[in-house]
C-alpha cells in the first residue's frame, strides 16, 4: 500500500498544470489535499472533480508572495484537518527575456513567487512538522536549475536557488526526520509560457513544447516520493520527455 493514506497535503499553484494533476493523484491515492493559488474559481472546480471522484479536498486562495497569506493557509490545514504531512512548493512564473531588456518587474515577480513564496511555505510549515518530528517538504524547481541558456538567466537563478534552499533544509531537519524532496521538470504542458511578455521567446517556449511531458508525469513523481517508507527520502528527481536533451 502506498505510505499516501490519510496524509494531510498543501499545494501551492494547484488552480492549473503540475498543482492540479498532482491534486488529482494524490486525492486518488487517499490523500486529503489542501489546494491554494489565487484564482479561486479554479480552486472550486479542482475541489469539486475530486471530490466528485470519491476524493476529499478543501482550497484557501492564497498568494505566496504574501508571507501573512501562506501563515494562514498553515494555520487553516491545521484547523481543517488537525495536522500536516507533505507541502508541496509548487507555485511558479516564468516570464523569460534577454537581460539587456532590463524587465525589473518580471525579475522582481519571479524572485517573490519563486524563491520567496518556497521560503514563506517552508517557514509556515516548519515549526509544526519540528514539533511533531515528521513531515515532508516538496519543492519543485526545473532542470534550468542544473542548466543556464540564454534568456532564461533569472528563472534558472530562482530554481537554482530552489535546490540550495532545499538541500540546506535536508541537512539541518534530517535529525527531526523531516523529507524533502527537490522535484525538477523537463519541459512539460503547463500555463507557464503565458508568463512571457516577449513573443520571439514565447513562440520558440511554445514550439518547442510539442515533445512536452503531460503534468501528470510530474504528479507521479510527487507520487512516488511522498509514497516511500518515512525512513526513505528521495532527495532529488529530474524528469525529462525522452527527446529532450538539454
Amino acid at each position: 500500500m502506498l505510505n499516501v493514506e490519510g496524509k494531510v497535503v498543501i499545494l501551492t499553484g494547484a488552480s492549473s498544470g503540475i498543482g492540479e494533476a498532482t491534486a488529482k493523484v494524490l486525492a486518488s491515492s487517499g490523500a486529503k489535499v489542501v489546494l491554494a493559488a489565487r484564482r479561486e474559481e479554479r480552486l472550486q472546480a479542482l475541489k469539486s472533480t475530486i471530490e466528485q471522484q470519491g476524493g476529499t479536498a478543501v482550497y484557501k486562495v492564497t498568494d505566496v508572495t504574501s508571507q501573512a497569506e501562506v501563515e494562514k493557509l498553515a494555520r487553516f490545514t491545521l484547523e481543517t484537518f488537525g495536522q500536516i504531512d507533505v507541502l508541496v512548493n509548487n507555485a511558479g512564473i516564468m516570464p523569460l527575456s534577454f537581460l539587456h531588456e532590463k524587465k525589473v518587474t518580471e525579475w522582481d515577480q519571479m524572485i517573490d513567487v519563486n524563491i520567496k513564496g518556497v521560503l514563506y511555505g517552508i517557514g509556515a510549515v516548519l515549526p509544526y512538522m519540528r514539533e511533531r518530528k515528521q513531515g515532508h517538504i516538496i519543492d519543485v524547481s526545473s532542470v534550468t536549475g542544473h542548466i543556464v541558456r540564454k534568456t532564461w538567466a533569472v528563472y534558472s537563478a530562482t530554481k537554482f536557488a530552489v535546490r540550495a534552499i532545499t538541500e540546506a533544509l535536508r541537512q539541518e531537519e534530517a535529525e527531526n526526520n523531516i523529507r524533502t524532496t527537490i522535484i525538477c521538470p523537463g519541459a512539460v504542458i503547463t500555463e507557464l509560457p503565458n508568463t512571457i511578455s516577449n513573443e520571439e521567446i514565447k513562440k520558440s517556449i511554445t514550439e518547442s513544447m510539442q515533445i512536452s511531458l503531460p503534468p501528470e508525469a510530474i504528479a507521479n513523481s510527487i507520487l512516488y516520493a511522498i509514497s516511500q517508507p518515512e525512513n526513505t527520502a528521495v532527495n532529488e528527481i529530474i524528469v525529462r520527455p525522452t527527446k529532450q536533451e538539454l
